[in-house]
Order: C-alpha cells, then structure tokens, then sequence
C-alpha cells in the first residue's frame, strides 16, 4: 500500500515567506505557461512579408519562455513549496489574457507580444520586491534574470513593430 507524506523541503526562509513566494511564483508560472504558448500560437500562425523574420523571432522567444517554466517551478520546490498541477490550474492562474482568435495580423501579433512582456516585466518586478522582504536573494536573482531576458523580448517586438 502506497503511503501518503507530504512534500517537505528544508529551507531557511520563514514559513510565511515560503507561502507568499511560492504563490507569487506559480501565478507568475501560470503567466509564463500562458505566454509561451500564445507566443507558439502566433509563431504556427504567422503571415506576411515579414514571415520568416517574424516566424523565427517568436521561436527563439518561445524557447526562452519554455526554459523558464522549469526553473519558477523548481524555485518553488526548493524553497518548500508546492506548484502548478495541472492545465486547468494555470488558466486559473494567469494573467496574461489568451487570444483565440482565427486570424491576428501580424503587426496585432507583434504588438500584443509587446504588451503581454511589459505586463509579465511588471509581475516579475512585484515579485522581486516580495523576495527582497523575505531575504531570498537567490529567487530574486533568478527574477532579475528572467527581467532582463524579457525586457529583451519586448525591445524586439516593439522594434518590430515600429519597422514594419
């Protein structure tokens, strides 16, 4: 018979600070999930004299928005927490608005892309401050990685955008 124990990590940080971050970091996970795939969804559905440039760009941030997933969730299990299970949890979670529609031109792509870095940017900044308060240097360190690679982003895109 299987027995059930609970997920348990040491840490040094207080219990509170492990509940708060973990939180903030699997709602941020959610929004990562949530812009890597609408990111995929425009890469798969791109169109247009600029496809080739575009249809890469959107890989390449793909990618790098795929890699993060890991790395939030792991944070959160070594800090002591608990993190996102399941599909339905994420679309709970997120922020960063999905878009179903048929067709987007490219420029409504690349624009929304823009907006949806600056906003996971922004999310990423209020998290970092809650590290700061709790003493968790080395999730605020990743945070501040994850900041620059999506100011990054969102540079592009807004370059794109005002070029094309």
């Amino acid at each position: 018979m299987l027995q059930k124990t609970p997920l348990t990590t040491p840490t040094t940080l207080s219990e509170n600070a492990v509940r708060d971050i973990s939180a903030e970091l699997t709602v941020l996970l959610s929004d990562v999930f949530a812009l890597y795939l609408k990111t995929k969804n425009f890469h798969w559905h791109m169109s247009g004299p600029h496809f080739r440039d575009y249809h890469l760009m959107l890989d390449d941030q793909g990618d790098q928005l795929f890699f993060m997933t890991d790395d939030i969730a792991e944070r959160v299990r070594k800090i002591g927490g608990t993190t996102v299970r399941s599909i339905g949890q994420i679309s709970r979670l997120q922020r960063i608005v999905d878009n179903d529609a048929e067709y987007v031109k490219p420029l409504g792509m690349i624009a929304e892309l823009c907006a949806d870095n600056a906003t996971l940017t922004r999310n990423m900044r209020e998290v970092h401050s809650l590290c700061d308060k709790a003493g968790d240097v080395a999730t605020a360190s990743l945070l501040e990685n994850w900041i620059d690679a999506t100011e990054k982003r969102t540079w592009f895109l807004f370059e794109c955008g005002q070029h094309a």
